[in-house]
């Protein structure tokens, strides 16, 4: 178990005073056996009335209502969670699903049936191409090695940059350029394995990276992990594997497990999971940038 400290900063800064619409919130993660809630606090200004609710997927959603108008707009969000994230865990898949392609159990398909599904087009049939490459001469494929196979070669062959504007590329767009962000990287991964006839959902959270901590936390060790994507808020994709459940992906650090991922939200698509979505009422072009700073650190536990 780790004991982790996190630190979301994102700021607007506005040219002139603007009036701000609702804005929806995705910050604080729901508790479950790998994570436990310890601490949270968010600090908004302007100040805001906060409600909360639960989405379709069972996500914690603050909805932000603002009366001043403000030439700035800070979200600070400050998390304490306990952490039980495992590494490369084993997979235990049900016989029936140790290799691909398989069909979900009757019992599970309609609840998977939406997860299933393609979220972008694939005019050319590029991402099924590149999925069914995995899969051998009889068009099949031991479900976890190609999974973690398919995971290595995005993290190998595509060059991560880091994106603050807003959107998704398309899958195929991101085969076709071979490079993109950590949430296109996830998108990427999840249209392939749905292409395989999988399961597939969104995540947005924060990564812990070792090399960035204190020394003493790390066991001495932080001299460097090749971890990326670490800073900012990161993606990746859960699978669902029978035997298995929802199975963490992290294609842009190659990694499978989630022992330095910190889950937040989960949905169909990147749109559903959002960490900060809403709008501003002023002139077009009174936008004047977006910083965004995160920070995950080790602590001690009281």
């Amino acid at each position: 178990m780790a004991r982790l400290s996190i630190t979301h900063v994102t700021e607007y800064r506005y040219r002139v005073p603007v009036r701000f619409a609702e804005h929806r919130l995705l910050f604080r993660p729901r508790d479950s056996h790998d994570l436990r809630l310890v601490a949270s606090g968010l600090t908004i200004t302007p100040k805001a009335r906060l409600r909360w609710l639960h989405d379709p997927f069972g996500n914690s959603v603050a909805i932000a209502s603002f009366g001043a108008e403000s030439d700035r707009l800070r979200f600070e969000s400050e998390i304490t969670i306990d952490h039980y994230g495992l590494e490369n865990p084993e997979f235990r898949i049900e016989d029936y699903a140790r290799t691909t392609p398989f069909v979900y159990a009757p019992e599970e398909q309609p609840d998977l049936l939406a997860d299933m599904m393609r979220h972008t087009g694939d005019p050319q049939k590029r991402v099924a191409t590149w999925a069914r490459s995995y899969l051998d001469e009889t068009g099949r494929m031991d479900t976890a090695e190609g999974l973690m196979a398919m995971n290595a070669a995005i993290k190998r062959d595509f060059d991560y940059i880091r994106r603050e504007e807003h959107g998704v590329q398309t899958a195929d767009e991101t085969l076709r350029l071979a490079s993109g962000s950590c949430r296109d990287f996830a998108l990427l991964m999840m249209e392939a394995a749905r292409s395989l006839g999988m399961a597939a959902r969104f995540v947005t959270g924060y990564l812990y990276d070792p090399a960035l901590d204190d020394p003493q936390w790390s066991g001495g060790e932080a001299n460097g992990t090749g971890v990326v994507g670490a800073g900012t808020t990161h993606a990746w994709c859960q699978i669902y594997l029978p035997g298995s459940g929802w199975t963490e992906f992290d294609p842009t650090n190659g990694r499978h497990g989630g022992s330095n991922l910190i889950r937040i939200g989960s949905g169909r698509t990147p749109e559903q999971v959002k960490p900060i979505e809403g709008s501003f009422f002023g002139p077009p072009d009174a936008g004047a940038g977006m910083t965004v700073e995160v920070s995950v650190r080790r602590v001690k536990p009281a």
